[in-house]
């Protein structure tokens, strides 16, 4: 199990290792909301929602403590996430980028599949972007957006799967249930 939470400085970058609890940052000299926002790949109106404490963007303090969210998502499994989520959903609506999430969420709390996101990312044959490379790619902040957005909004429908069924090379989806259609994905259980 993970224990508390890992804050590093290197070279002016942060680098957030999240655990069970919540993400923070604390405040060094020369650092901006804008900035630390950014690193962490969140918009700066997501950073003031979670610190209503902050009236003023601009008016942060060295040794202050930054609530960056929650979440059980190392750094490494976090960036994989948003890296299937751009190559699989980037031209999707923004649900469909929360439901591609959603899913890989799902098959880790599943018997079904690995217990890990980087294992059930991995797995031989179940994204194609994994096996065709596109998964190499950089994420935007709607991809990590997303990741969040998943996370605080559990899915109630037990989605595992999702295809696109104008380019899909098997059926063997088409016979399962269907929990929703978003954009050009359909998702099954």
């Amino acid at each position: 199990m993970k224990k508390g939470l890992l804050t590093l400085i290197a070279l002016g970058f942060c680098l957030c290792v999240p655990t069970t609890s919540s993400l923070a940052y604390t405040v060094k000299p020369g650092d901006r909301l804008s900035t630390i926002a950014a690193q962490n790949h969140m918009t700066l109106h997501q950073v003031l929602a979670l610190n209503p404490s902050i009236k003023k963007a601009n008016k942060i303090y060295v040794g202050q403590t930054i609530k960056l969210g929650s979440s059980s998502l190392s750094s490494s499994d976090r960036k994989l996430l948003a890296q299937l989520i751009h190559a699989e959903a980037s031209g999707e609506p923004f649900k469909g980028k929360v439901k591609v999430a959603q899913v890989v969420l799902n098959r880790v709390k599943s018997h079904q599949f690995p217990n890990t996101i980087r294992e059930v990312i991995m797995q031989k044959g179940q994204f194609s972007p994994v096996a065709n490379g596109s998964i190499k790619n950089t994420p935007n902040s709607k991809d990590y957006e997303a990741i969040d957005t998943a996370l605080n909004e559990h899915s109630e429908d037990g989605s595992l799967y999702f295809f696109n069924p104008d380019i899909a090379e098997s059926q063997w989806l088409s016979n399962l249930e269907t929990t929703t259609v978003i954009g050009h994905h359909v998702f099954k259980k």
